[in-house]
């Protein structure tokens, strides 16, 4: 059974609460409905301090307070609670997006685009390196870099990987396929386990299906994205790594159209 010191931390953590919030809950929960007086011993919370605990608390749908005299407060069900946060979260990130959907139309915005290209000196692209942190960080850069090809894409990938990016690939295959860009796609299969062609077979038609672009097979373990052999973004990490997951960038055409020379013979082969 988890300590009853885990138990405020995980409180704290999970409902966004302080310590002693989290301490006034607990007790509250376990008594149901209390008065100050039996809040502030069971919680082990100074009574001049419960006061605006208990205010804070009801303020954000913890608990409940019952008049009379005294006051007794009752503790509102966890779950309960959770759906009252839930409906807020949403609602507030609800209201962010409105906010950053209208951002490009402020003054403000158009000052920051000034800024970025006339308020610095040009970097040379060849000096452009970065490091992404971050799955969900890797899939936005990524994202980004796809939209703005011109030529040609070369991804190399495991299924896993592709698969999960396929939900904003799709889209922006086909609108590139519409407007001439060259898509080349190719699945590392490094070590394939006896017995698994078939199932392999099938995934990856499917998944040709899903994008609509042919998927070759390849025997090296590595995940990378080159967009118009001149941008370069690959990944460090192996691909369990989810939030560790690390990719670099770089603005290397020298660089980029090697990998993509190299990987000619895949491309030519049935």
């Amino acid at each position: 059974m988890i300590s009853k010191n885990e138990l405020i931390k995980k409180v704290k953590f999970h409902f966004g609460l302080n310590v002693y919030e989290s301490k006034v809950w607990l007790a509250l929960l376990s008594k149901s409905i209390a008065t100050v007086g039996e809040i502030a011993e069971l919680s082990s919370v100074p009574r001049s301090r419960v006061y605006d605990v208990l205010e804070a608390l009801e303020k954000r749908g913890f608990t409940i307070a019952k008049l009379g005299k005294p006051v007794k407060y009752i503790a509102v069900k966890p779950a309960v609670v959770l759906e009252h946060l839930k409906n807020n979260l949403l609602k507030e990130a609800e209201e962010r997006v409105k906010i950053l959907s209208t951002i490009r139309e402020s003054p403000e915005y158009t000052q920051l685009e000034v800024l970025h290209t006339k308020g610095v000196k040009p970097i040379n692209p060849q000096e452009m390196s970065s490091a992404i942190n971050g799955r969900s960080n890797i899939h936005s850069y990524m994202k980004e870099m796809i939209s703005n090809a011109q030529k040609e894409i070369v991804i190399v990938s495991t299924g896993e990987a592709l698969k999960r990016k396929a939900y904003f690939l799709r889209p922006l295959f086909s609108k590139l396929k519409t407007n001439g860009v060259n898509i080349r796609i190719a699945i590392s299969t490094p070590n394939p386990n006896p017995g698994s062609n078939s199932k392999e077979k099938l995934n990856l038609i499917h998944l040709s299906k899903e994008l609509g672009i042919p998927i070759k097979k390849i025997k090296i373990n590595a995940r990378f994205c080159v967009i118009d052999n001149e941008k370069l973004l690959v990944f460090v990490t192996p691909d369990s790594a989810e939030e560790k997951d690390m990719a670099v960038y770089m603005s290397s055409p020298i660089f980029s159209k090697a990998l993509t020379t190299f990987l000619n013979p895949v491309w030519k082969a049935r």
